[in-house]
């Protein structure tokens, strides 16, 4: 089980080998702008799930992104009747110093003035800021979601890595070095991965499952994972279980033509 114990030495050794996608699939995140355009689309579809109990959701940009680039994703949080929070640290260069410090102040400042658990949702590199804080701060976290973030694998299995050494200044052997990163939070915690990233090779966003670990697998492009339908309609799916009563991921009916099973080969 992940979330308790190393991966088993054949993953290890399969995570280790992973390269960054194919140039037909980099070549296929140009599919973006068009799912942003269904899930306008197709919004008033999207409002009829289940509503939110308003909690807060702290949500976290991917790498070089600032706020804005969550937008669409947050005024659907917010229209689903949740109350989401900026990250509030500008443009996501990676670990700069004090960055995580101050994300782990805001979620124990949301915490203690809403007297309710913050779920934390991370798109690419914020998801690894979601899972980490979910890390240093179980008792203040409802549940840890990212979206097709790379916390297993090797670092350079993902066409951002030099980007990431750019903006961080980091080699980014050294920033996964720093932190078990494969290993899950101690509280609810959904990967939602595409096989078709052209950007993240889809297994470095792959956890094993556990009790209350899961991946969910969705057709989209990285750079439009956070504006896809069928992300946004798990995300809400997600988010709108009770506290303490998590249960995962059901894709039986309709729910099988839009999500891939995780646990298939290949």
């Amino acid at each position: 089980m992940q979330s308790r114990h190393a991966p088993n030495s054949n993953r290890a050794t399969a995570t280790a080998r992973l390269k960054a996608p194919g140039v037909h699939l980099l070549a296929l995140e140009c599919r973006a702008p068009f799912e942003a355009m269904s899930s306008v689309a197709l919004w008033p579809l999207l409002l009829k799930g289940p509503r939110g109990d308003g909690h807060s959701v702290l949500v976290f940009p991917g790498l070089g992104a600032p706020d804005s680039s969550t937008g669409l994703l947050r005024h659907f949080l917010r229209c689903r009747g949740y109350a989401p929070q900026r990250w509030e640290q500008g443009f996501n260069f990676g670990p700069r110093p004090g960055v995580l410090e101050a994300c782990l102040e805001r979620v124990h400042r949301l915490h203690r003035e809403s007297g309710r658990k913050v779920s934390l949702l991370g798109w690419s590199l914020g998801g690894v800021y979601a899972r980490e804080l979910a890390k240093l701060a179980p008792d203040a976290v409802r549940c840890a979601i990212s979206l097709g973030t790379p916390f297993a694998g090797h670092p350079k299995a993902t066409h951002a890595w030099r980007v990431f050494e750019l903006v961080s200044g980091q080699k980014v052997e050294h920033a996964h070095a720093q932190r078990t990163l494969w290993k899950a939070p101690p509280v609810p915690t959904t990967s939602i991965y595409s096989r078709s990233d052209g950007v993240v090779a889809w297994r470095c966003s792959v956890q094993e499952p556990a009790g209350r670990t899961e991946n969910i697998e969705v057709r989209a492009s990285h750079v439009g994972m956070g504006a896809n339908p069928a992300v946004l309609h798990a995300i809400a799916d997600r988010l709108a279980q009770p506290e303490g009563a998590w249960q995962p991921f059901h894709r039986e009916g309709p729910r099988r033509w839009v999500y891939g099973d995780a646990l298939r080969a290949g």
